[in-house]
This record gives C-alpha cells, sequence and structure tokens, in this order.
C-alpha cells in the first residue's frame, strides 16, 4: 500500500464588482483567508460573538483564470492517474459560486473550458506521449437526482434505458454502479461528444441566487487501462479518475424556492449534510464507522472519500458581504476535509490468461535453449534467466547503435537474446514512426484522405494550388501531408473516382427486395444478426413450450385414468364394507399405491404448469424483441436505400463515415438545406476560432456534432407535436 497523505483543499473566490474588501484579506503566500465580521450591537454590551477567522489551504485562487486553476488544482492528479493512481477532484460550494463553470466550463469559448474538458485532453496527451504503452480510456457519466441514479449517456442509441434501476454495489475492488453504461473512448474528439451528450442531459432550474442552479451531483469518470508493449504482458495497471460536480447548498429564504424546485433544494442540502458527516467522521482519528450508507452520493463516492485515491477538493465562494454566512460554512467544509488522510496506491493487476500464456512460451523457449546448448557442448556458460530490464536496455542501446552504424555487430549469446534482438527492432522502428508522425503533425495538418467532410470544409477554406488540386502529396496509407488529394497524383484525373461515384449511384434504383439483401449482409449485418438470434431464441422457447404442453397434456390423461381407478377402488371398498381401526380408514395396498401416484402426478403437473408459465412469459418477451428488431430493420433499411438512391451527389460526401451528417439522421426532405448550414458552420470553425488554438479541433468537432444531432430530435419532435394536432 502506498502512504497516507492528507487531502489536499482549494478555495476559488467567484470575482464580483462588491467585494468585500473589509471582511475578507488573504494571506501573503496564497495559502490563506481571514474573515472579519463585525459585531452585532443589538446583542448588548456583553457580546461574547465570535469575529475573527483564519483558515489555512493549500491555496486560495482569486481572479484566476480557468488555465491557472487547472494547472493548480487536476493537473497532477490527472498525470498520477497514467502512473495507476486513482483520482478525485470535488468541487464544493454555494449554489451559483462558480462550481459548474469551474467543472465544466463553457463550450462556446474553447479558452473558457473547465477542468473536465482539459483532464480528457491531458489524457490523450500524455498517451500519445507513451508509444510504449497499449492505453484505452473508458468514461461514465452518473446523476444523483433527488437521491435517485441517472445515466447521462442513456439516450445514445447504442445504450438505450435500463429496464432495471441502477444500484451501487460493492466487492473486493471497491464500489461501481450496477447498470451505468461505461464507454470506451479511442481518441479526444469522441470524449467530447460523450461529455457534451451527458451535460445536455442534466437538471438544471432557475432561482433568485442563479438562473442555471444545477439541481443534481454529477460525477464524470475516466477510466484508464494501459499494458505495456516492452515489459511483460501480464502485469497492467488500471486507474479512474472521478470529476464530482456537486450541487450547491441553498438557504431557501434566500433562493426563494418554490414547488419542484423547492423539493430539488431539500434533498440537495439533505445529501451535503451526510456528505458533511461522513468528512467529520473520516477525519475523526478514533471513529471506526464511518456512515457511508446515509445517502446515494457518500456511497457512490465511498473509494474517494478517505480510500486509495489521490483526494482534491476545490471550494467555491463568494466574495460579497451579504453572503459570507455561506462563505463561513463552505470554509470550514474545507478544513474539515483536510484532516481527512487517503492512502493511494499504484493499481495492478495480473491479466490470468496471459499469464499461462507467456509461462507456456517460456517453457517453449528454455526447452529450445537447452536443445541448443546440448548441440553445442563448448558452450557451457549460457544464461537461462530471463532478462530483466537493464539487459533489455542494453540490447535496446546495441540496436540503436547498429542502426546509427557505431557498431558493426551484435554478439549472439542465445536464444533468448537473438529473440530481443528483433523484438528491440520493432520497439525502435514504432519510436521512429511516432517521432516522424509527431513532426509532421507540429508542422502541417493531416486529414484522413477518406474524411471527406474535412476535405470539404478544407475547400472551402481555399486550401488549393493554382491548378485546383489540393496541397500535399498522398503517403498510400490513408494519411496525407497537408490535405491528401482523392487521386492518386495531384494534377491527373483518377479513373477509380470515376467507378467509385458509379457503383454508388446507379442509373435506375434497383428493387426494394434485391437492394433489402444487400442491406442484410452488409450495413444492415449486425442489426440482421441480432434479429436472427431472437428468432432462433423465440423458436427454440416455443419448441420447449410445445413439448412441455404436450407432457401437461400426457400428466393430465394419467390423472384422469388414475382418478377412475382410485374412485372404483373406493366403491368397491365400500360395497364389501369398511374397516376402521380406532378411528382411522384401513384402506387396501392396491388403493394406497394409487393415492400416491395420484399425488406424484399432481406435483408433477404443477411443475410442469409453472415451467409452461415461464416458457410462454420468455416467449412474450422474445416476440417483443424480434418485432423491435423486425421494425428496426426496415427503418434502417429505409433510411439506406433513401440517402445511397435518391439523395444529390454531391451531399453523399456528407453522409461518409466522419462526415458532418451521420446517416438517418435528416429527412431526405431537407438534407439540402441543413447539410449546408452544418458545413458553413463547420468552416467558420476552421478559419476563425481554430487558429487561435490549434489544440481546439477536436473540442469544436464534439460540440458541432452535439448541437446537430440535438436539433434535428427538436426538429423532429416538433414535426411529430404538428402532425398529431
Amino acid at each position: 500500500m502506498g502512504t497516507r497523505k492528507k487531502v489536499h483543499t482549494f478555495v476559488r473566490v467567484k470575482p464580483t464588482d462588491d467585494f468585500a474588501h473589509e471582511m475578507i484579506k488573504y494571506g501573503d503566500d496564497n495559502k490563506s483567508i481571514d474573515i472579519h465580521l463585525k459585531k452585532d450591537t443589538r446583542r448588548g454590551v456583553v457580546n461574547n460573538q465570535q469575529t475573527d477567522w483564519s483558515f489555512k489551504l493549500d491555496g486560495v485562487l482569486h481572479n484566476a483564470s480557468q488555465d491557472l486553476v487547472y494547472e493548480t488544482v487536476a493537473k497532477d492528479v490527472v498525470a498520477q492517474a497514467l502512473d495507476g493512481y486513482n483520482g478525485t477532484i470535488m468541487c464544493y460550494g454555494q449554489t451559483g459560486a462558480g462550481k459548474t463553470y469551474t467543472m465544466t466550463g463553457t463550450t462556446e469559448n474553447y479558452k473558457h473550458r473547465g477542468i473536465l474538458p482539459r483532464a480528457l485532453q491531458q489524457v490523450f496527451r500524455m498517451i500519445e506521449e507513451r508509444p510504449t504503452h497499449a492505453i484505452t480510456v473508458r468514461v461514465s457519466y452518473l446523476e444523483i437526482y433527488n437521491e435517485s441514479l441517472f445515466d447521462l449517456l442513456s439516450t445514445l442509441p447504442y445504450v438505450g434505458p435500463s429496464v432495471t434501476p441502477m444500484t451501487i454495489v460493492e466487492n473486493p475492488q471497491g464500489v461501481f454502479i450496477k447498470g451505468l453504461s461505461v464507454h470506451l473512448t479511442s481518441q479526444e474528439e469522441d470524449a467530447f461528444s460523450l461529455l457534451f451528450e451527458g451535460e445536455t442531459n442534466r437538471i438544471i432550474a432557475s432561482h433568485t441566487m442563479n438562473k442555471n442552479s444545477s439541481r443534481s451531483h454529477c460525477i464524470f469518470t475516466i477510466y484508464v487501462e494501459a499494458h505495456s508493449r516492452t515489459l511483460s504482458d501480464e502485469k497492467y495497471i488500471t486507474s479512474k479518475i472521478n470529476l464530482v460536480d456537486l450541487a450547491g447548498s441553498e438557504r431557501l429564504g434566500k433562493s426563494g424556492s418554490e414547488g419542484r424546485v423547492l423539493k430539488e433544494a431539500t434533498y440537495i442540502n439533505k445529501s451535503l449534510s451526510f456528505l458533511e458527516q461522513a468528512i467529520i467522521a473520516l477525519g475523526d482519528q478514533k471513529r471506526e464507522h464511518i456512515p457511508f450508507r446515509q445517502c446515494k452520493l457518500t456511497h457512490a463516492l465511498k473509494d474517494s472519500l478517505g480510500g486509495n485515491c489521490n483526494m482534491v477538493l476545490l471550494t467555491n465562494i463568494y466574495g460579497e458581504a451579504a453572503q459570507l454566512e455561506e462563505t463561513l460554512s463552505s470554509l470550514r467544509f474545507a478544513s474539515r476535509m483536510k484532516l481527512v488522510t487517503t492512502e493511494p496506491a499504484i493499481n495492478e493487476k495480473y491479466d490470468a490468461e496471459r499469464m499461462v500464456k507467456n509461462l507456456e512460451k517460456e517453457l517453449a523457449l528454455l526447452k529450445q535453449e537447452l536443445a541448443i546448448h546440448d548441440s553445442l557442448a563448448n558452450r557451457t556458460l549460457v544464461n537461462y534467466d530471463p532478462m530483466d530490464e537493464i539487459q533489455i536496455a542494453e540490447i535496446n542501446s546495441q540496436v540503436r547503435r547498429y542502426l546509427e552504424g557505431t557498431l558493426d555487430e551484435i554478439d549472439i549469446i542465445n536464444l533468448r537474446q537473438i529473440q530481443e534482438v528483433f523484438n528491440q527492432f520493432r520497439v525502435v522502428l514504432s519510436q521512429q514512426e511516432q517521432e516522424v508522425e509527431s513532426a509532421l503533425r507540429r508542422k502541417y495538418t493531416l486529414i484522413d484522405k477518406n474524411d471527406f467532410a474535412a476535405i470539404s470544409a478544407v475547400q472551402k477554406a481555399g486550401l488549393v494550388d493554382v491548378d485546383g488540386h489540393l496541397v500535399g502529396e498522398p503517403d498510400g496509407q490513408g494519411f496525407g501531408l497537408g490535405v491528401t488529394p482523392f487521386s492518386a497524383k495531384p494534377g491527373k484525373k483518377s479513373k477509380s473516382k470515376k467507378t467509385f461515384k458509379e457503383q454508388l449511384r446507379p442509373s435506375t434504383p434497383p428493387p426494394k427486395p434485391v437492394a433489402f439483401e444487400d442491406f442484410k449482409n452488409e450495413r444492415g449485418s449486425e442489426i440482421n444478426r441480432i434479429f436472427k438470434e431472437n428468432k432462433s431464441i423465440l423458436n427454440e422457447r416455443r419448441k420447449r413450450a410445445s413439448e412441455t404442453t404436450q407432457r401437461i397434456n400426457a400428466i393430465k390423461r394419467e390423472m384422469d385414468v388414475t382418478k377412475e381407478a382410485l374412485n372404483f377402488q373406493k366403491s368397491l371398498r365400500e360395497k364389501q364394507g369398511e374397516y376402521e381401526n380406532k378411528g382411522l380408514m384401513i384402506i387396501d395396498e392396491e388403493e394406497f399405491l394409487l393415492i400416491l401416484k395420484l399425488k406424484d402426478l399432481k406435483k408433477q403437473y404443477r411443475t410442469e404448469y409453472q415451467d409452461l408459465r415461464d416458457l410462454r412469459a420468455e416467449i412474450q418477451y422474445c416476440q417483443h424483441l424480434v418485432d423491435q428488431c423486425r421494425h428496426r430493420l426496415l427503418t434502417e433499411f429505409d433510411i439506406w436505400y433513401n440517402e445511397s438512391f435518391f439523395i444529390p451527389e454531391d451531399l453523399q460526401v456528407a453522409l461518409k463515415p466522419g462526415g458532418s451528417i451521420r446517416p438517418g439522421m435528416v429527412p431526405v426532405s431537407r438534407i439540402m438545406s441543413l447539410g449546408e448550414d452544418a458545413q458553413d458552420k463547420f468552416s467558420q470553425l476552421q478559419q476563425v476560432l481554430l487558429p487561435e488554438g490549434p489544440d481546439s479541433v477536436a473540442f469544436y468537432n464534439a460540440k458541432v456534432k452535439t448541437e446537430q444531432k440535438h436539433n434535428y430530435l427538436k426538429t423532429m419532435m416538433g414535426l411529430q407535436q404538428a402532425h398529431r394536432k
């Protein structure tokens, strides 16, 4: 385990023209803040009211930019997450004090982005700087609203709403949210798209203190998993970064909340009170029990509060005299949090399957090594031990010197060394490729040849030569220097381009049955596969239900025969005379066996009937899934058919992967106007905003795509409402 360390606490003061200079003072080192209140003269001459407070923190941020806030508060936490340490950054404070602005920022201006988008950017920048590691990034977005858990990314088409409510589950590995969707992101733009998608689903309301007040606690989590490409594959590190935007505490007398907003404020204040109780308990070394389960917020953050985590608290306060009581309350919370200690440690895990494979490879290598050793009798000093990091580094150095020409040859010692030499050749080659690509990216803009929307945007920006051809030469691998033209050589027309268009748009649309078969084999293959699987399951359940029904009917017939035989035995016993012993009826063995048989048959009947009921419920559910898949398959086919054969050719490029319009996103009748508006907006961003911040491409691309999606959804809802009227 790691060493214990205290939680870092910072305070950010919201800028204001009415700053209380006489009441709020900062220390010279910007690590303390003093509060002074004037005595209330209405309490009389004898007045023991406290008027002065002093709070020592790790930093006070006054009139600080978003850049400075991130550098001070979050940068180290995110950097250590790539080394395997968990991290949590939490924004706490009064409503309207600037928590959401600090955590998320604004999407309209790249410079005003908050901690969350900057953290995503830093993660992907650090991944680019580590070519020796294969690093995967996943994200999730949780909302806690009125003590209920919600997935802010459930609106994505491939997620959908959860059938069962989400719950907080604990296991030896920690706390996780059952039912919360986690999304793999391979690039920065995808992560921003998920962030903006979640932000549009957050619940906000307006009151006198804040016109856009967050009405829920939100936790955006970044999951990192890193495998070394050069060392053992079986050992890897994992970490997660929790970015917590708490809803603001409210004084109902000041906020003037009513109705639903009042109910929300009650839940918010209650959960923040439980959070403070948990912090007080964590700060008391004598306390054994910590009340994490009092509310969903503290339970979900159990790992972060005092656990295996680098914890940072950023307290947002007002600088105005009218809010001084709430400011004092927030600073007291920060002081209590500073007493809490955490024990961060690197999260190392071992892949059992890879470990077995590595051991098998090791065994095979040793056998080959011994065979060579036996054949070479004069080589008795062969080292069979696995190579350590120092030896690997030495081989890497020898390979580099050999490639540079300063080393004539590499001495061969054993088979393991030979394989490591080839492996280091691969590593050096990979690093050189990364360095070349990084150098090109610093000097040029690399655009995918298949990204037709980006190429169209550059064409509109005027980045073409005097002959009308795009600048740059293709490298043959899907990327170009500058912007790659469609043709293989600039200045020459390509025959393949014409063939592509001819294949894309036949002279007459094919019959729908023929096109439907092509659709099922290509774009609709995944939906068709799911449809077939669900139909197969449905048929299997129907077959089982039929077999169960036959068994039930057979049991029923046998029960009827047994009842008739039993009634015959009873009537025969009554004719012959009944015998009693101490009030009990005496029956013969045959009748007794019939009674036992009837009892067993009834038991079998009940069991089979229950199975039949369960199967009927499953059949109903499977039938629902099959109907859904069939409907989606036909809907997607109609969209594909219209877009493939009825949309103008000059807009086909916008519908390609990576284009500004996603297939099925816009009705065919409206695709002309909406496509042009989106492209004009993208060109404007390229020409005006990107020169100010070259790193902002992914940020603005994700913003545009998210806005397009939600504008389309709003348009469709409006059309549906108008149609109903």
